[in-house]
C-alpha cells in the first residue's frame, strides 16, 4: 500500500491569511460594503466518494456568510475566536475545544462590551472553531486546537509505538509490557511512529470497548499476532486517526467487528472507513479506507443461530435509524458507489427484515467455550467472510 501523508504539511501561512481576511473585511466596512466570509460546505450534498481515494471529499459548494442583522454575531464571534487561536500559534500554546470555550467565557464576562458574543453552551463555540477551520481549509490541529479525546484502547503483544514529544524528546512504549492495561494514544497521530516486533497478521477494531476488553481478558492477543482496538462506539477523530496510522504504517489487514443494525453501518462503520460529511477537509487523515466489515453479517445470524430481536418502528430512535438508512441508500455517495454494494445490500436487508443483532450475541453460541467468539472471528477472517 502506498504510504500517504497523515497530517498534511502546513502549506498555508495561517497568520498571514487571517490578516488578509481581516483587512478585506475592514476595507469592505470602510467602503460601506457588507463583509463576507466563505467556508467549505461540510454536508452530504457537498460530499463525493471515489473508491480509489477511499474517503468522502468536498465538492465546490461554499457556505457564504454576509454581514447583516442576523449574521453580525456569527462574524464577530469568528473574529473573536480567531484572535485567540492566532495568539496560541504565536506563543506556541495548545488548547482543547473545551478550554477555548471557557477562555472565551472568561474574556467576555470581564468585558461588558463583549457580552453580545457570549456563548450559551460549548456547541456554539465548537461550531465557530469548525467554521474557522473550514474557512481557512486547515485542520484544527494546525490551529493548535486539539479535541480532548484519545484513540481507541489498544492491545498487542507485537506493537511498539514511538512518540515524538513537543520538545523533541522521544518516548517509546512496547505494548507487550503493559500487562492488562491498554495503550490509548492522544489525538496526535502525526507524532507517532509504529513498528512491529514480529509480523502482525491483522488489526481488529471492535465497536464496543467493553467487548474488546473482554476478548483481551480471554487472551486474544496472547494467541494471535494482532492489534486489538476498542472503538468506543462512533469513532472520534482520535480513533479514526489512530486507525489510519496503523493502516498506513503497518499495512496490515483491518477488520471491524460490530453490531448488525442500521446505526452501526451508517454512523460508526462508514465514519471509520470513509470519514463523515461534517469533517470533509479532514477525512484524508482521519479515515481507514481499507477496513472491512467483519460482522455481525446477515448470514451470521442464521449460521450461528445468534440471538436477535425485531426493531420496533414505534421506537423513535430505531425509526430514525431506519429512515436515515433509506436516505443513505438514495443520497449518500459512499453507499451509492458500486464498490460498496455489499454494504448497501446489508442496509437494504436491515430495512426489509427490521432486526438487530448485537456483537455480543456471539458469546451465546457456545457458553461452555470461553474463546468461541475468538474462534468465530478467526474463522471469518480465514474464510473471507467479511464485506
Amino acid at each position: 500500500m502506498a504510504k500517504l501523508t497523515r497530517i498534511r504539511e502546513l502549506k498555508l501561512d495561517i497568520p498571514k491569511e487571517a490578516k488578509r481576511l481581516a483587512e478585506v473585511m475592514l476595507t469592505d466596512l470602510e467602503r460601506s460594503k457588507r463583509p463576507v466570509l466563505e467556508a467549505v460546505k461540510t454536508s452530504l450534498d457537498n460530499s463525493f466518494y471515489n473508491a480509489k481515494v477511499g474517503y468522502l471529499t468536498p465538492g465546490d459548494k461554499m457556505v457564504r456568510t454576509e454581514l447583516n442583522v442576523s449574521s453580525v454575531q456569527k462574524l464577530a464571534r469568528v473574529v473573536f475566536m480567531l484572535e485567540l487561536l492566532l495568539n496560541n500559534l504565536e506563543v506556541g500554546s495548545v488548547n482543547t475545544k473545551r478550554e477555548l470555550y471557557y477562555m472565551c467565557k472568561g474574556v467576555i464576562k470581564g468585558n461588558a462590551r463583549l457580552k453580545p458574543l457570549d456563548f450559551e453552551d460549548q456547541d456554539e463555540s465548537n461550531s465557530v472553531i469548525d467554521f474557522i477551520g473550514d474557512m481557512l481549509r486547515v485542520y484544527r490541529e494546525e490551529l493548535n486546537c486539539f479535541a480532548n479525546d484519545r484513540g481507541g484502547q489498544t492491545y498487542s503483544q507485537q506493537l511498539v509505538v514511538t512518540e515524538t514529544m513537543p520538545d523533541g524528546d522521544k518516548a517509546t512504549v512496547d505494548l507487550s509490557t503493559l500487562g492488562t492495561a491498554p495503550y490509548q494514544p492522544k489525538n496526535r497521530p502525526q507524532s507517532l511512529k509504529l513498528k512491529a516486533r514480529k509480523k502482525i497478521d491483522f488489526c481488529l477494531i471492535v465497536e464496543s470497548e467493553g467487548t474488546a476488553n473482554t476478548l483481551q481478558a480471554m487472551g486474544f492477543t496472547k494467541r494471535n499476532n494482532c492489534i486489538l482496538m476498542g472503538a468506543q462506539g462512533v469513532p472520534s477523530n482520535a480513533v479514526r486517526g489512530w486507525a489510519k496510522l496503523i493502516e498506513e504504517e503497518l499495512s496490515v489487514p483491518m477488520y471491524f467487528f460490530g453490531d448488525l443494525d442500521a446505526y452501526t453501518m451508517q454512523n460508526i462503520f462508514r465514519t471509520l472507513k470513509a470519514g463523515s460529511a461534517a469533517s470533509l477537509i479532514r477525512n484524508a487523515d482521519f479515515s481507514a479506507p481499507q477496513v472491512r466489515f467483519l460482522g455481525v453479517l446477515p448470514e451470521d445470524v442464521k449460521k450461528y443461530d445468534l440471538p436477535h430481536y425485531k426493531v420496533k418502528e414505534s421506537d423513535p430512535v430505531e425509526a430514525r435509524a431506519l429512515k436515515k438508512a433509506k436516505d443513505a441508500l438514495e443520497n449518500d455517495p459512499f453507499f451509492l458507489d458500486k464498490k460498496n454494494k455489499g454494504l448497501s445490500d446489508i442496509l437494504r436487508w436491515l430495512i426489509k427484515e427490521k432486526i438487530r443483532c448485537e456483537q455480543q450475541s456471539f458469546f451465546s453460541v457456545d457458553p461452555k467455550d470461553k474463546i468461541k467468539t475468538e474462534k468465530i472471528i478467526l474463522e471469518k477472517i480465514r474464510g473471507g467472510h467479511y464485506v
